[in-house]
C-alpha cells in the first residue's frame, strides 16, 4: 500500500503512538522518558495528540508552552538527536507527503529550541 500524508487525527495517533512507543524502548532515551512519564503516559500521549493535531492540521487543540516540563531533564545533543533519528524514521515509515515533511521540519526546530534553552538554563554564565 502506498504511503499517504498526514491527513486527520487518526493519523496523528499513529504517528505519535508508534513514536512514543519506539523512544520508550531506546537504549538512550527510553530510561529518561519512562522515568519522568511513570504512571502517567496516558496523559502525556493526549497532550502530544492536541501538540501535532494543532501544528500540523490547524486544528487548535492545544495550548499551552511546550518547553517548561522539560528544562530540567538530563539531556544533551546526543538525546536530541537521538529523539530526531527516531521521529524522521518514524515519520518516514508512515506517511509521506507536505505534512510529513512539516513534521519533520517542525521537530527539527524544536529539538534545536530546547537543547538550546537547557544549555543556556544549565549554563547561564556562558551565555
Amino acid at each position: 500500500m502506498a504511503l499517504q500524508d498526514v491527513s486527520n487525527l487518526d493519523d496523528i495517533k499513529l504517528l505519535v503512538n508508534t513514536f512514543y512507543d519506539k523512544v520508550q524502548k531506546d537504549d538512550l532515551i527510553g530510561p529518561i522518558f519512562n522515568e519522568k512519564m511513570l504512571g502517567r503516559w496516558p496523559e502525556h500521549l493526549e497532550k502530544m495528540y492536541r501538540f501535532w493535531q494543532t501544528l500540523l492540521l490547524e486544528e487548535h487543540t492545544y495550548s499551552g508552552s511546550p518547553f517548561p516540563p522539560h528544562k530540567h531533564l538530563p539531556v544533551n545533543q546526543l538525546h536530541f538527536d537521538r529523539w530526531m533519528e527516531i521521529f524522521t524514521t518514524v515519520v518516514d515509515s508512515l506517511f509521506v507527503g507536505k505534512l510529513a515533511e512539516e513534521a519533520k521540519v517542525r521537530a527539527a526546530n524544536m529539538a534545536y529550541m530546547f537543547n538550546y534553552k537547557i544549555e543556556y538554563f544549565r549554563n547561564p554564565e556562558n551565555h
